[in-house]
């Protein structure tokens, strides 16, 4: 069994650079799980030459088809080229036997809405310097011409429970490196509520897809609740593709007028009209100083439920909470994995009108 490169697992593993000698026992020391996936667990591994705390994921090799073996590679190699203090570092890369070890520094801060929701006072200032370092990390990674192309409050985590603006942002599994010359992107990847409108209209994308996806960060960090909300998700794409959504009173009656521009700008719905990363950061409530203390005390209470709810969720369908959405290639995809074999074919598209993509209702791995 082969992938459509022709090369079969064994081979895509010996030709790529990305994979440290040994095994992960041979340098570590693997201890409690701290967590678990669909086809993985995370423990705490400790380096055995210098006593470092590490976390190991462990993905076994059973559950994966040649096609997430490529895509895995693809996401290893784009983390080894990020090197930024709001990224989690990838340590080392090992491929064995039964499983693939990827050991990334230790974060403990947990998810960063957990983290707020816990806090009796919240500001505008405090949400402020949190979109602040998520511009400033996106800007990097568009920079180096990568797109993440999956922002949500579960892939922002803290580096410890203390300081809530201090941050590592993870998954790269949908990240992708641009060409300066290309038309787009055209997998339909991300996640419902904070996918960008041309993604789901099947039209070739770039980097304001994460513009998009901070904008709904941040109407979420301000006010409690997203922009765009409905449990029909043909109803929530509707909402999404028109692109229109409100300041409802008294949520954002303390929110600063310069806070609400800078989400409009963000949440245009033309991605010609979107402001770069860049540009965001020279907005006034960026740069500026003279940014609210004011205790946003409704945002807070909106946004303990709207914790509680998103937790809950994830809890019932006990999966990723990530979704690709089918591409028009004879039948519909409706999965991850199927995702996965298109992704690393999407890079580049000389032509819109090569593009046929039909977005539908998804299942979630």
């Amino acid at each position: 069994m082969t992938t459509t490169t022709g090369k079969t697992i064994d081979e895509l593993i010996a030709a790529s650079p990305i994979f440290d000698a040994g095994l992960s026992k041979d340098f570590y020391e693997l201890g409690r799980v701290i967590g678990r996936g669909s086809y993985s667990t995370v423990r705490v591994a400790i380096e055995k030459a210098t006593r470092t705390k590490y976390a190991a994921k462990c993905i076994r090799r059973a559950n994966l088809s040649l096609d997430d073996v490529h895509a895995l590679l693809v996401e290893v190699s784009v983390l080894k080229q990020m090197h930024h203090r709001n990224i989690i570092a990838l340590h080392q890369v090992f491929a064995e036997p039964e499983f693939f070890v990827l050991v990334t520094e230790f974060v403990e801060g947990g998810e960063l809405f957990d983290r707020i929701v816990e806090k009796t006072c919240y500001t505008e200032r405090e949400a402020r310097d949190v979109v602040k370092s998520l511009l400033e990390v996106t800007a990097y990674c568009h920079a180096a011409n990568i797109v993440h192309r999956d922002l949500k409050p579960e892939n922002i985590l803290l580096v410890n429970r203390d300081d809530h603006t201090s941050f590592k942002l993870a998954d790269f599994g949908f990240a992708k490196r641009i060409a300066v010359d290309s038309a787009g992107l055209v997998t339909a990847c991300g996640t419902p509520g904070y996918v960008a409108p041309e993604v789901l209209m099947g039209k070739p994308y770039g980097a304001s897809v994460d513009v998009w996806s901070i904008g709904v960060i941040t109407y979420i960090l301000l006010c409690g609740y997203p922009p765009f909300h409905d449990e029909n998700r043909p109803a929530l794409f509707a909402q999404i593709k028109e692109g229109v959504f409100h300041f409802h009173e008294p949520y954002w009656d303390d929110v600063s007028d310069a806070a609400k521009d800078l989400i409009t700008k963000m949440l245009t719905k033309d991605p010609k009209d979107r402001p770069t990363t860049a540009q965001l950061l020279r907005h006034p409530w960026i740069s500026g100083i003279d940014v609210g203390s004011v205790q946003l005390d409704n945002a807070l209470n909106q946004l303990r439920q709207f914790n509680a709810r998103r937790k809950l969720k994830a809890t019932t369908i006990a999966v990723l909470s990530t979704v690709a959405f089918g591409v028009r290639s004879g039948s519909l995809g409706d999965s991850f994995r199927k995702a996965a074999q298109r992704r690393r074919d999407d890079d580049d598209v000389t032509s819109p009108a090569q593009i046929q993509v039909d977005i539908q209702p998804s299942t979630t791995l």
